[in-house]
């Protein structure tokens, strides 16, 4: 009965304060640096978010370790709601350090992914290919003579020229720079011959046509990415890889205030606005159906993410 009793207080205590969720300003921490995609998303949700609820936010960027150190500074915090943790799939970071500072499944509570954007592939103008089947071909045609960039070991860039080796069978060989602006410099230049990254680096400079644009690393046509052919049309169907962002809290946030924060993301992401900022980053707004639908996408992807770190040799200690 005692046990009885105190759970039942348990349980209205958290009811009561999810009721009165939020009454202060909300922090989304972020592990990438200002300027960045990732630090744009988390401004951009976690802004709307937060005058959805009635409150302001408060973004604390804390880059360094693939968002280790943000994840850290998530988990000191109180599991109150005012605290959340913006982050790619930490399953790709399970993959890659050999021992993460945290938890992944008991430390971490999945709210929704945010936005989520395909890689585009693009080539330096003067080399002789015009799609995806003119690449692998030439490719073939002369093995391990073809330089990809990336914005660096582990990048979601990187892993996804290592998956295109795999699925196209060809050997491109990985040039990793500190970051995709130089990458794709070094593209103009001639220096690389191919190049994997995001759309807001890749872009521009295909549409001033230093470079050319090939096809986006979703079998899926991207409304943020218009005009640039998809895998399914490029004849590469099996090849999907994007770049995401998703909310999350730490466990042991009540339940109620776990939805209040869904409820409230899934609103503002169906936001024209909301849409338009998103596709400035050639990211789409991608809500789950539910948070528990969240774990389950990132729980399939996990294998997905193993695989293409062991094979790029990616392994941090």
């Amino acid at each position: 009965m005692k046990r009885l009793l105190c759970f039942i207080a348990f349980w209205l205590a958290g009811a009561v304060c999810a009721q009165g969720y939020p009454s202060k300003p909300i922090k989304f921490v972020v592990g990438f640096p200002p300027g960045g995609s990732g630090d744009f998303v988390t401004r951009t949700v976690g802004e709307a978010i937060a005058t959805e609820l009635g409150q302001t936010a408060v973004v604390d960027n804390r880059p360094g370790a693939a968002g280790n150190l943000a994840a850290e500074q998530v988990l000191k915090a109180p599991a109150d709601g005012y605290t959340l943790f913006v982050s790619g799939n930490p399953y790709m970071n399970k993959a890659l350090y050999k021992k993460l500072p945290y938890d992944i499944e008991k430390d971490l509570q999945p709210i929704t992914l945010l936005g989520s954007g395909p890689m585009v592939i693009a080539v330096n103008s003067q080399l002789p290919v015009q799609n995806i089947k003119d690449l692998i071909a030439y490719s073939k045609k002369n093995p391990g003579k073809l330089n990809f960039g990336s914005s660096g070991n582990g990048s979601t860039p990187h892993l996804a020229g290592i998956f295109f080796n795999t699925v196209a069978e060809t050997d491109m060989v990985h040039i990793p720079f500190k970051g995709g602006a130089p990458a794709v410099q070094s593209l103009i230049a001639g220096d690389i011959q191919v190049i994997f990254g995001t759309a807001p680096v890749i872009l521009p400079q295909a549409r001033a046509g230093r470079i050319r644009a090939l096809a986006i690393s979703s079998p899926e046509s991207s409304a943020a990415i218009p005009g640039v052919m998809n895998m399914r049309e490029a004849g590469l169907s099996d090849y999907k890889i994007s770049s995401s962002f998703g909310l999350y809290a730490p466990t042991g946030t009540p339940p109620e205030v776990i939805q209040k924060l869904f409820d409230a993301t899934v609103k503002v992401l169906k936001r024209s606005d909301v849409k338009d900022k998103l596709a400035t980053q050639g990211m789409d707004p991608a809500p789950n159906a539910s948070p528990a639908d969240f774990r389950a996408s990132n729980l399939r992807d996990a294998p997905m993410w193993n695989k293409l770190i062991a094979d790029s040799g990616g392994k941090i200690d």
